[in-house]
């Protein structure tokens, strides 16, 4: 099924709303890059507990967060969605810089300190992902375990390596970071040695852990949700927070966005506050996700990091918005044209 089919498919299946309906008119369409079997139990629940109905249009897998943020902004003069639920802030912050969001203030924020949402309000943060290892313990001795980016460079791991497209979800925004951190030079260095050091490109974050899972690749670069599936279903697989010594782990909070114009705001500001809420990012925490909360005092269990627990790498979401634009039409298009 092509692009364009499969959105359709999915917008009409959703209209449907998460369950029964039960307020048509004022229904909260979401559009969500955070995977559907997560989102959804989310929105059930909401609606259950609101009498709202949630429409809920989720993203393809390979195109994470790219291909809503496209429809989006595409629908800016006649906007369609009243929410976006953002697996990352950074296409956040280019619906900002775009006009396409609209900016509010929680009642009850989950990020207390305001670190990882907008100053300005056009987004809000909520439970956190890290771009973390995924490595095959039957490939890899303990000892020989990579601990860095910088293990895609080394020559004993050649053609051995892997991590999703770099133009698509938290890859893309994972790339943005190098460039921000590493400087324009070294990131550039940094992505011609992987080339050269046979790391493959694979069609996704999924796609990477299903293929270290199973033996095909040494290690790869991925997302704690995608590694903690694979941990739970008992794959031989552990997962590393890279560069704990040096620039750190690149967190990924989900976030909230009030899209501009929307067709129902009062209801869409309603789901906005219960995704912030306490008990979303618990059930997000004890969901196959494992997603680290941001609100203090949520419990985890065990296995699942707090933020506080872990070195992250020191990133402005909203500038990194801009360097995935700027890098997304030029350096990792044509990056990937070479693959």
């Amino acid at each position: 099924m092509n692009r364009r089919c499969f959105l359709a498919a999915a917008f009409a299946a959703c209209l449907a709303g998460c369950g029964k309906p039960s307020n048509g008119p004022g229904a909260v369409v979401v559009y969500t890059s955070v995977d559907d079997v997560f989102a959804r139990p989310v929105c059930e629940q909401f609606q259950k507990q609101s009498g709202i109905e949630v429409r809920l249009v989720p993203d393809a897998e390979e195109t994470k967060s790219t291909g809503l943020l496209n429809r989006l902004i595409a629908e800016k003069a006649r906007p369609q969605a009243d929410v976006f639920w953002s697996g990352d802030p950074v296409r956040a912050a280019v619906l900002k810089a775009k006009g396409v969001s609209a900016p509010f203030k929680p009642a009850n924020p989950a990020d207390t300190t305001g670190r990882f949402s907008d100053s300005a309000g056009h987004w809000a943060a909520l439970s956190a992902r890290a771009r973390v290892l995924v490595v095959n313990t039957n490939l890899v001795p303990a000892a020989d375990t990579p601990r860095s980016l910088q293990a895609f460079l080394d020559p004993r791991w050649k053609g051995k390596a892997c991590l999703a497209n770099p133009l698509f979800g938290t890859t893309s925004m994972h790339a943005a970071a190098v460039f921000e951190t590493m400087g324009e030079t070294k990131a550039r260095e940094f992505f011609a040695g992987m080339r050269a050091n046979g790391v493959k490109m694979l069609s996704s974050n999924g796609e990477v852990k299903r293929r270290v899972a199973s033996g095909e690749w040494a290690f790869g670069l991925t997302d704690t949700d995608d590694a903690s599936v694979a941990m739970n279903e008992g794959k031989p697989v552990t997962m590393i927070y890279p560069d704990q010594d040096n620039a750190g782990t690149l967190i990924v909070p989900n976030a909230a966005v009030l899209i501009a114009n929307g067709p129902n705001p009062e209801n869409a500001r309603k789901f906005a506050e219960y995704l912030l809420s306490a008990a979303v990012e618990q059930s997000l925490a004890e969901s196959e996700a494992a997603q680290m909360p941001l609100r203090p005092g949520v419990p985890v269990p065990p296995g699942v990091k707090r933020v506080a627990e872990i070195k992250t790498m020191a990133v402005d979401y909203e500038q990194l918005g801009a360097r995935l634009e700027a890098l997304s039409n030029g350096f990792l298009k044509e990056w990937v044209g070479n693959q």
